[in-house]
């Protein structure tokens, strides 16, 4: 019911379920996150088209108070993983932080874990393209957004991982339009 790419781009956010009323009701806003392994890097984290993908992840770390929230999405000025215009972006990124962790004596970062959940680099290296832009006086981006394979394979030998999701960075809030609560599919009727 969500996966059409309208204008506007539908999120979920898995949270806690005071997370989600208190953000439904206008009280609060959803908060960035700031992970050293946050996937792409700091932001306002979103499954893209994926109510689904949301369920799981709300339920697996709030268990019954797990909830997901819609939202639409205005894409905006995006760093957008999935097109070749990012790649040279990236790269810049890792020089910038390999020559930042050389000048501080420090570690590079690195990604950990089964389906490499903990992307300590990744992150690193977003937030160092952020940096660039803003020390080069170039815009900021609003959006990172990149596709993730995550997951057992579907089949042996297979490629195609159970888990398989797009996922979105809100780095602007304003490009949130607005919240709302996922409604299911009414089965009645045929599919819009």
């Amino acid at each position: 019911m969500y996966s059409k790419l309208p204008n506007v781009v539908f999120g979920f956010h898995g949270c806690h379920k005071d997370v989600y009323e208190a953000v439904l009701s206008g009280k609060e806003d959803l908060k960035e996150s700031t992970n050293a392994y946050d996937w792409l890097g700091p932001g306002i984290y979103f499954w893209e088209g994926n109510l689904e993908r949301a369920k799981q992840w709300a339920e697996a770390r709030y268990k019954e108070n797990g909830r997901v929230l819609g939202a639409a999405l205005d894409l905006g000025y995006c760093l957008n993983l999935t097109d070749q215009f990012a790649t040279p972006i990236l790269r810049q990124g890792y020089e910038y932080l390999v020559q930042a962790c050389a000048d501080h004596q420090i570690p590079l970062p690195e990604n950990h874990g089964r389906d490499l959940l903990l992307r300590n680099l990744d992150c690193a290296i977003i937030a160092a393209v952020h940096e660039i832009q803003d020390l080069n006086d170039k815009p900021p981006f609003d959006f990172v957004r990149g596709l993730f394979f995550e997951g057992d394979p579907i089949a042996e030998g297979s490629l195609l991982m159970e888990r398989t999701h797009t996922q979105i960075a809100v780095k602007n809030p304003n490009c949130i339009k607005g919240y709302f609560a996922p409604r299911e599919l009414n089965e009645d009727f045929d599919r819009p």
